[in-house]
């Protein structure tokens, strides 16, 4: 086979392969079987039940810590482990305290409806 024959065949296939893939692009991605429980993990997660686990694990180990007394590296490196993961899964709601939700942060109300700030000239 000549190379423009081949080159003429691999013009063709590329053609026709971006013909195809345009009704794959526009499906939809939803309905997949494994979506369902993991936005079950993603609401357990963020919601009251981490609340009290993030809250018992800060607790637990910061009291550890405090009055743990003589703790080994590994013991001592445990307790920041569980620190830590208690203050990221208590996150969504250390923000809510703050009364900032979404991307919304530090944003006004007010703001959106007067319409854009204009800053004066001079």
């Amino acid at each position: 086979m000549s190379s423009k024959k081949a080159f003429t065949l691999l013009l063709g296939l590329a053609a026709a392969s971006l013909v195809m893939i345009e009704p794959a692009l526009a499906s939809g991605g939803g309905g997949l079987p494994w979506e369902g429980p993991l936005e079950q993990i993603q609401e357990s997660i963020t919601g009251p039940v981490a609340g009290a686990i993030a809250l018992a694990a800060v607790a637990i180990a910061g009291g550890m810590l405090i009055f743990g007394g003589e703790l080994n590296d590994f013991a001592r490196r445990l307790c920041y482990i569980v620190l830590v993961a208690g203050i990221l899964l208590g996150a969504t709601q250390i923000v809510g305290l703050f009364g900032s939700s979404g991307s919304s942060i530090g944003v006004p109300l007010e703001a959106h409806e007067q319409g854009p700030v204009v800053a004066p000239h001079g």
